[in-house]
């Protein structure tokens, strides 16, 4: 029982919200799309559990929309999925209990609920599967890093996330498609000492 309420004492959580600024590399054969911010959000619950020492796992329950503006033979269009993320950050905090600065970073695991691809007038939703008829591989895995700084519970945070995974499902040209996006939060930590 002791153990238990010490571990409870250890573990914070909150709500988290977000702007996501993200951008998709978006390439096909010897072709490549002109990528353009757009704007999105992120909204969850994060946790924090603290480890040895300044450390700590931040891991977060998300969704966020990422994707891209793109211009293609002068044809404009957005190319917007949704996902359910996972990040699972280590942090590093230094300072005081009332103002502490942290750096962090980890992998993140995701997976595509939904989306809308809009070019020239016409809207349709994204097919996420891994048959080359569908539109998106819904599984994006890749890394963040950031930093953090928070003020009696009040967590603000900007991160930058590198997605590793192919998300096209062309398996016979050379076509590529990975989400970047730079992340900006702000979260409310509840529990702990």
């Amino acid at each position: 029982m002791f153990v238990f309420s010490n571990m409870q004492a250890q573990i914070k959580f909150g709500p988290k919200v977000g702007v996501n600024l993200s951008t998709m590399t978006m390439k096909y054969a010897d072709l490549s799309f002109d990528p353009k911010t757009l704007i999105g959000f992120h909204a969850g619950v994060i946790f924090e559990i603290q480890l040895i020492g300044n450390l700590a796992l931040q891991p977060s329950v998300l969704y966020s929309s990422k994707g891209s503006k793109f211009e293609f033979m002068n044809v404009e269009g957005t190319f917007s999925p949704g996902y359910i993320e996972v990040p699972f950050n280590v942090a590093y905090g230094f300072g005081s209990d009332a103002i502490k600065f942290s750096l962090f970073a980890g992998p993140y695991v995701a997976y595509g609920l939904r989306g809308k691809i809009e070019s020239g007038g016409v809207s349709e939703d994204i097919v996420f599967g891994t048959g080359e008829d569908d539109d998106m591989n819904p599984l994006d895995y890749g890394v963040n890093f950031g930093a953090g700084l928070n003020i009696k519970g009040l967590l603000i945070s900007a991160q930058y996330g590198l997605g590793l995974a192919n998300l096209s499902t062309d398996t016979t040209g050379d076509a590529e498609i990975k989400n970047t996006v730079i992340g900006i939060s702000l979260a409310y930590l509840f529990g702990g000492k």
